[in-house]
């Protein structure tokens, strides 16, 4: 460890000694590693910073959210997020890290819908499903970035009618802006000229603590009585479950290593936590629906979405053979994910909020990430 800190402190000292005098992002990034062609268009990276010192970098390849610097219970600035130091790592090694998801995000059983007496299959990538828009879905994808101000960064992608199966040509911006109180919003917007289905989310990789060690530490509350059970392959059985006397209730913060190796078939299930919670919150964007807090950092995130859902991972499938940002590991359960949206295979599911888009119809999906530091945690 000693020897791959100094290995670090050595590039750091290259670079800032280098001709061409490139400065490193706040979280160690370097803007020449993501300045690239994919597919022949450019990749790069674009900072957001506010006045009190949050960065968030994101890439255009994705849209994703590289890293982002928020301060601990000391002031000191840590990168809650995983993610690769270059463009080269996120195309070469296949992940959702920070990624925009869509068309449409989470699982599709067997690739399948029907839409207006239409059947259309999709690419299965996962267990017999399509998971996250397919093999090629948005994540993959470059964006047209437009970097409005120094809080405000817009994404733009045309989905071409048929591309990964899916109906109709669907423009999508994503506009991502860094608040002064410390807040990531995300806006999600689309439109199409066919009737076809959508459910666009954000896949960051969070970990509170800065460090990519385990997640049994953080403390995770979602408001939801309910939830939407799965079988082995990880797809959604149609039922919704109440949470009470399950470890399926985070209705008040409960640490999550508390319980995920419970012998709960749930959880045998999707190796962990991977499951949708069906949110009390009901699209109200004003109410918090769910919050992560480390009592390590004193970092807390809280989520605010529009969204029926919300999908919460924690890195069940992570297994330390990838390689992050700062040449840190990514070993099992190193993260929790929480990814607003529609629930899983809502397009097999008419009783359930509805993820269908009509020529004439705007999409708009809005998920919060807000930042804070719990003081009750001592120093």
């Amino acid at each position: 460890m000693k020897r791959r800190n100094l290995l670090f402190c050595f590039m750091i000292l290259l670079v800032a000694c280098s001709p061409k005098g490139e400065k490193m992002t706040k979280s160690g990034l370097l803007k020449s590693n993501f300045q690239s062609e994919v597919s022949g268009k450019k990749t790069d990276l674009y900072v957001l910073q506010n006045k009190s010192g949050m960065e968030v970098c994101i890439t255009n390849f994705g849209g994703r959210i590289v890293s982002i610097m928020v301060p601990d219970k000391d002031k000191k600035f840590r990168d809650v997020v995983l993610g690769f130091d270059s463009i080269q790592d996120y195309v070469n090694i296949p992940s959702d890290f920070g990624a925009t998801i869509g068309r449409y995000a989470n699982r599709i059983d067997h690739g399948k819908f029907a839409l207006d007496g239409v059947s259309y299959q999709l690419p299965c990538n996962n267990y017999g499903h399509c998971l996250h828009g397919g093999p090629k879905g948005f994540q993959y994808r470059v964006y047209e970035a437009k970097q409005i101000d120094p809080q405000h960064l817009e994404l733009s992608y045309l989905s071409a009618d048929g591309e990964e199966g899916f109906p109709g040509d669907l423009s999508c911006k994503v506009t991502f802006s860094l608040t002064d109180d410390d807040a990531i919003d995300i806006l999600y917007e689309a439109q199409t000229d066919k009737p076809t289905i959508v459910n666009m989310t954000n896949h960051s990789y969070f970990n509170l603590d800065g460090d990519a060690r385990s997640n049994a530490n953080h403390l995770l509350m979602v408001d939801a009585d309910y939830y939407t059970p799965v079988d082995s392959t990880f797809m959604t059985t149609g039922e919704i479950l109440p949470v009470e006397n399950t470890p399926m209730d985070f209705r008040t913060y409960t640490a999550i290593g508390s319980r995920i190796d419970a012998n709960f078939q749930q959880l045998k299930n999707g190796h962990g936590y991977d499951h949708n919670w069906v949110l009390n919150t009901k699209g109200d964007i004003t109410r918090k629906c769910a919050s992560l807090k480390s009592p390590v950092s004193g970092i807390t995130l809280d989520v605010y979405t529009n969204e029926p859902g919300i999908q919460v991972y924690t890195g069940n499938f992570l297994d330390g053979s990838v390689v992050g940002k700062r040449g840190i590991s990514y070993h099992k359960r190193a993260s929790v994910c929480l990814e607003t949206q529609k629930y899983p295979d809502s397009p097999n599911k008419p009783e359930w909020p509805s993820p269908v888009l009509r020529p004439g119809e705007k999409y708009v999906s809005h998920c919060i990430f807000k930042f804070s530091v719990d003081k009750t945690f001592k120093k």
